[in-house]
């Protein structure tokens, strides 16, 4: 699951372990520490996201339920500060309007 913050952009995925815990991955480290800031967080691991953390399930619910609640926007691209952040999560928002206008091949 991708999930994009105003201030955090997460990649969880359930990868190993016993199913109690979750990896969390993220482009940089802030991102993972903003939204949990015990992690113990591992740099490298020679895949794409060069930050992890294995976070207990119940815990990434629950901070996922959090920043759903604290939405008082009205307007998710307005509410980014970072102008990079800004800049990276409009071409997302641009390609996936791109994907919406093809025909689905399934």
């Amino acid at each position: 699951m991708w999930i994009f913050l105003g201030n955090s952009m997460l990649s969880i995925v359930d990868k190993g372990g016993d199913g109690s815990t979750l990896l969390v991955r993220a482009r940089r480290r802030e991102d993972l520490t903003r939204i949990f800031p015990k992690a113990k967080v591992q740099a490298g691991g020679g895949t794409d996201y060069p930050f992890r953390a294995r976070i207990d399930r119940e815990e990434v619910a629950l901070r996922v339920a959090e920043a759903v609640r604290d939405i008082h926007y009205p307007n998710f691209k307005s509410s980014v500060d970072e102008d990079d952040r800004h800049s990276a999560y409009l071409r997302v928002w641009a390609d996936m309007m791109g994907f919406q206008d093809q025909p689905n091949r399934s």
